[in-house]
């Protein structure tokens, strides 16, 4: 059943690689965005508000972060795309496994994290911002990320179902904004009102990219936060991925 479960969750991953080649212009623009905004708030607006010693020291980790919280636009318009079309109905008609579709996409979802995450490192390291950690501590830290994507990836599939058509999938994006703007990716804490400033760390968001921070010795790292960066992502995938595989289910019958 296992071997069964994966073989149709990986062919499903491969039609959506496969989308990749025929519409690349969406994966290019998931890629130069956050290079976009590295450069934007890094050398045109810039900030660092509260922040000691180099801004793009604290800002690379923050913008890591909150490119795994953004860019779910294209999962959630496949989504809703696929129920519209009827493309679902059809897959259920199949001996297919229950979730394999939902399976499939996030998988293609995650691996073009992995490609982002690479490409803004890339860019960051050409404009001069170093990795001051281990080698160790840098996978450590990508798997965080990645960790923290995977777990709002599966929000966004749930939105998606919840949300049913393609031209909904904007609106509830909106939601997912706080968590990425009510964060430290781009500001201190401690620049902030108190009960602002609260709130930011208590955001899951921070957490990883505190721990980030620290894991890559950067500005505004701090020890003791990668339990955290690892207990807020599983406690929102216990609660959001069973969410969504009922709602898939929900849907077949």
């Amino acid at each position: 059943m296992t071997t069964y479960a994966l073989s149709d969750s990986w062919t499903m991953t491969r039609r959506e690689l496969a989308h990749w080649a025929r519409q690349p212009a969406q994966v290019l623009v998931g890629l130069v965005f956050p290079v976009m905004l590295l450069l934007m708030f890094g050398y045109l607006i810039g900030g660092g508000r509260g922040v000691d010693g180099d801004y793009v020291d604290f800002l690379v980790p923050g913008m890591l972060a909150l490119t795994m919280a953004f860019g779910l636009e294209g999962t959630m318009l496949a989504v809703t795309q696929d129920l519209n079309k009827g493309v679902i109905d059809r897959f259920r008609s199949m001996p297919m496994a229950d979730g394999a579709v939902l399976v499939g996409r996030s998988v293609a979802d995650m691996l073009q994290s992995v490609l982002g995450l690479l490409v803004l490192v890339g860019v960051a390291l050409a404009l001069g911002w170093r990795v001051h950690g281990t080698f160790g501590a840098f996978l450590g830290a990508m798997g965080l990320l990645l960790l923290f994507r995977f777990a709002m990836l599966w929000i966004g599939i749930l939105l998606a179902m919840v949300a049913g058509k393609p031209e909904m999938v904007q609106a509830v994006q909106i939601l997912i904004w706080p968590v990425g703007f009510l964060s430290n990716a781009l500001a201190s804490p401690e620049s902030m009102p108190g009960w602002l400033g609260t709130v930011v760390e208590w955001n899951p968001m921070s957490q990883t990219a505190t721990a980030v921070r620290d894991l890559l010795g950067g500005e505004g790292g701090e020890a003791g936060h990668v339990w955290a960066a690892v207990a807020w992502p599983l406690a929102l995938l216990a609660v959001f991925f069973p969410l969504a595989v009922r709602k898939f289910s929900a849907l077949s019958k």
